[in-house]
């Protein structure tokens, strides 16, 4: 699908100029982008890749939500996404921070494949895509407790969701969940698991952007992670979703 060039960099500066992201941005960062924006809706069909196919949307709830985390990362931090499934943010955060490694993890092959294709048309080369279940990673001593930053967007409950992510993080690194409007409630309910997972220091930070003709906010749950999580977890995902901790 051919977008207009010129129209779309000009959407994309103008958003990134609105939120405060547009040291971020550079002419061929913007074209990643573009190139990025064809990809996913050529393919939106086949892999059933995002409800989102108005560009200005896509701008504002993909590009510019994935530029909120971003910014928020340490220099040179190597990154875990959970659930990456159609690259968000996966393929946005890699593409505005080259300077990052970014572990993807889906159990979704086709998802996978996707992602490692159009990082490798993209140029993109600080993406390493692995199709494998979330708490099988979480086991592995390849992956386990490897990582400065672990994040997840859309993919579970906050008490599922910490026992998938916070092995991956490294003591001293954080766990950032990407969530929506349930939040806080699931906070409230998740603070056991965080706390027998090794987590401390939970806050919420609200994110808040502009687009063309809409807003958009959401909360993202920070998690420090001060000690190890214990060995017998993460537990099989049907035992994690029947008895959350």
């Amino acid at each position: 699908m051919a977008i207009e060039r010129q129209s779309f960099i000009s959407k994309l500066t103008k958003v990134f100029g609105e939120n405060g992201f547009s040291k971020l941005l550079s002419l061929e960062i913007s074209e990643k982008f573009l190139a990025l924006t064809e990809r996913m809706l050529e393919e939106n069909e086949k892999y059933n890749l995002t409800a989102i196919t108005d560009v200005d949307k896509i701008i504002l709830n993909h590009y510019a939500d994935c530029a909120a985390l971003a910014v928020r990362l340490p220099k040179d931090a190597k990154i875990a996404d959970i659930g990456c499934g159609a690259g968000f943010p996966t393929l946005p955060v890699a593409i505005l921070r080259p300077d990052v490694h970014i572990f993807a993890v889906d159990s979704t092959a086709k998802r996978i494949g996707y992602v490692n294709e159009t990082a490798r048309l993209l140029g993109i080369e600080n993406v390493e895509a692995v199709a494998m279940r979330a708490e099988d990673g979480g086991k592995n001593p390849l992956y386990r407790d490897k990582f400065d930053v672990v994040t997840a967007r859309a993919v579970a409950e906050m008490r599922v969701l910490s026992e998938l992510c916070l092995p991956y993080v490294r003591v001293g690194g954080q766990f950032m969940a990407m969530k929506g409007k349930n939040a806080e409630f699931e906070l409230q309910g998740a603070k056991r698991a965080i706390s027998t997972l090794g987590g401390r220091d939970v806050k919420v930070e609200q994110i808040s952007l502009r687009g063309a003709d809409e807003e958009l906010t959401h909360p993202l749950i920070i998690v420090t992670k001060k000690e190890r999580t214990p060995a017998n977890y993460p537990r099989p995902y049907a035992q994690i979703c029947k008895k959350p901790l």
